[in-house]
């Protein structure tokens, strides 16, 4: 397989005339949809500004590329634009983009043609072959430079490498990003270009999306003088334990590389020590915020605290669907008949790991291994000492930060009994402390704080009810699966292990309305939307029954001055009027698949619909029909 292969003619634009950042992704996508390369052309594009999101892909010295790895990608492709006069591409180095590589990836197990798009990403960084592309007057001249650059790179190698081999590498790297397409590779060339220009040899091993190439042996490690990590994502550290490392960012792989082989051939490099306790799998972000990093966290511990809850929480409501109310003893609805009291039995044992799940993950995210334990039992006592989901949250974070706590205070120990830590140093002080620290410190203003906020809520008039489920709803269209979104949520979600069941009714609500509106205005005024945003809109009726915000992404993405406010205000509707309608939610998932276990199912279907329609009217008037929609 050759670049031009994945590059046709039909893909390659010369003197495109951009207007922004978006408008030029936009042109991108439209020539890769052009090739025949894709399947949904806007969930591509969405995959591709959600990779944009995350860091761009403006590498600097006038390259950009773009890229996803989607299942709307049939086949593997490229697609390729100049831009003569350059534009702003928010580029690493900030200055204008010439030459654009939009990269298409199938989501499939045969990654032969990342082979072909990292020999691209290093073909680039040799500067005069990049301003040929640029200067290329017409396309077919503009292959010919790919097939001629690709066969002279591509000659056999001369005997350097085996040379440097067989006496040891001076530096050895790894490069690695979140895709592993196109950054990656460009680290690792533009690496060893300018350790080749400083008759430095090098090796680096590459963690793309292919897997791991050109490994480091434990035996280059040891004769190396310095080991440079540039990456974006975790890789195997434990190897270089006592090694001197140098771990930065895979961008400044591509921008710096003159600085960081000077770091590695001067001899000052921090000497990596390694936790014998951790993973191994884990690298500092030097840019990372506290906020980000708190953020993570948190999150780390509801992603695996969810699948309990999820479960649990759908058995318990089908206890309760499947039984019969007995007047005189109700305390035991949900468990009178044999099916209620099973589900009830089994439900309730998933849904009580899910306060231990939520502290446990947290610690675990911030100090390891040796965090979970710690963690488990803070969420445990905080459940049993009336604090809840507020005190099991707090619990995971004081627990983690305990670890490390303890880690620094036995660090004097020797070698000889590190093994013991794991063991029996961490769990032993790390339950102890936990314990007093939730029995002393957490639980007393914790469980007052939500005792009273459980009870002001039951105890709210109907107004104020109405208010807060119209808060809680509109919040889940703010940022549709951001910070915000997920911060409605997980309060949703954490109420119910207080037994307050109106406000996870309201999230879901409000969660469903956006692809629902979105879905309903592609249908009934199809005059605002192009043709492939039409067919886009088809699925989010799926999305929205399923209760999936991000469904309404890619539309809020494009139009999001109109998109945005038109859903927050449909969501607000519908969580105030699931809060009027009395509706309760006793599962924090399921969308239209759990109605049968809501309370008031009617109203609150009623309650989504209505949301969904004023969603609709207002995006309806807010977007004018298109002068042609073909």
């Amino acid at each position: 397989m050759h670049i031009t292969d994945l590059l046709k003619k039909d893909g390659i634009m010369l003197n495109a005339k951009p207007a922004d950042k978006n408008n030029a992704i936009s042109m991108l996508v439209d020539l890769m949809d052009s090739t025949g390369n894709l399947s949904d052309k806007e969930l591509y594009k969405k995959a591709v500004l959600d990779r944009e999101a995350s860091g761009t892909t403006g590498l600097g010295d006038g390259i950009a590329t773009p890229h996803a790895k989607s299942s709307a990608v049939k086949s593997a492709g490229l697609a390729a634009m100049v831009v003569k006069d350059g534009m702003d591409f928010e580029s690493m180095d900030g200055n204008p983009a010439h030459l654009f590589f939009l990269i298409a990836a199938p989501d499939s197990n045969n990654d032969e043609h990342l082979q072909m798009l990292s020999a691209l990403a290093t073909m680039l960084m040799d500067s005069d072959f990049k301003e040929s592309l640029i200067a290329a007057e017409s396309i077919e001249e503009f292959l010919k430079l790919i097939d001629d650059k690709e066969a002279d790179r591509f000659a056999p190698a001369a005997t350097e490498t085996e040379k440097a081999a067989a006496r040891g590498y001076e530096v050895l790297a790894v490069t690695a990003c979140p895709t592993g397409i196109a950054h990656t590779f460009m680290a690792a060339e533009s690496l060893e270009q300018h350790a080749k220009k400083r008759n430095i040899t090098i090796k680096v091993e590459t963690n793309g999306s292919e897997g791991t190439k050109n490994k480091l042996t434990a035996e280059e490690i040891a004769a190396a003088k310095c080991i440079i990590v540039a990456a974006d994502k975790n890789v195997p550290m434990a190897r270089f334990n006592g090694r001197p490392v140098v771990i930065t960012k895979v961008a400044n792989g591509i921008n710096k590389a003159d600085e960081l082989l000077d770091t590695a051939m001067s001899g000052k490099a921090p000497i990596y020590e390694h936790d014998a306790d951790s993973s191994g799998e884990t690298i500092d972000n030097e840019s990372e915020s506290v906020g980000r990093q708190i953020y993570k966290h948190l999150m780390n511990g509801v992603s695996h605290m969810l699948p309990f809850v999820v479960g649990g929480g759908i058995l318990i409501a089908l206890a309760f669907l499947f039984d019969t109310f007995n007047p005189a003893n109700p305390s035991k609805f949900g468990s009178n008949t044999p099916l209620a009291a099973f589900f009830m039995q089994v439900g309730g044992a998933s849904f009580g790991f899910m306060l231990p799940i939520l502290a446990g993950f947290i610690a675990m995210s911030i100090a390891d291994r040796p965090g979970l334990v710690a963690g488990f039992v803070g969420g445990a006592l905080a459940n049993a000492g009336g604090s809840g989901f507020l005190g099991a949250l707090i619990a995971g974070f004081a627990a983690g930060y305990i670890i490390i706590g303890l880690k620094k205070v036995f660090a004097f120990l020797p070698q000889s009994l590190e093994g013991i830590k794991s063991i029996l140093i961490y769990p032993l002080f790390g339950v102890l402390l936990i314990g007093i620290v939730i029995h002393f410190i957490i639980n007393p203003p914790v469980a007052g704080i939500n005792a009273w906020l459980v009870d002001t809520l039951k105890h709210m008039d109907t107004s104020s009810r109405v208010l807060v489920g119209a808060i809680f709803g509109g919040m889940m269209s703010v940022d549709m699966g951001g910070p915000v979104n997920k911060a409605a949520y997980v309060i949703g979600t954490g109420m119910l292990a207080n037994g307050e069941f109106g406000i996870m009714a309201a999230v879901m609500a409000g969660g469903m309305v956006p692809p629902l509106a979105i879905a309903l205005c592609t249908t009934f005024f199809k005059n605002r939307f192009t043709a492939s945003e039409r067919k886009s809109g088809i699925t989010n009726y799926v999305m929205g029954l399923s209760f999936i915000t991000e469904g309404a992404i890619p539309f809020a993405a494009s139009d999001p001055l109109r998109v945005i406010p038109s859903c927050i205000v449909g969501s607000a509707t519908a969580g105030a009027l699931s809060m009027a309608f009395d509706c309760t939610l006793r599962a924090p998932h399921g969308g239209i698949f759990v109605v049968p276990t809501i309370g008031n199912p009617l109203l609150y279907l009623a309650a989504i619909i209505i949301g969904s329609a004023v969603s609709m009217l207002i995006l309806a008037i807010l977007k004018k029909p298109l002068t042609s929609h073909k």
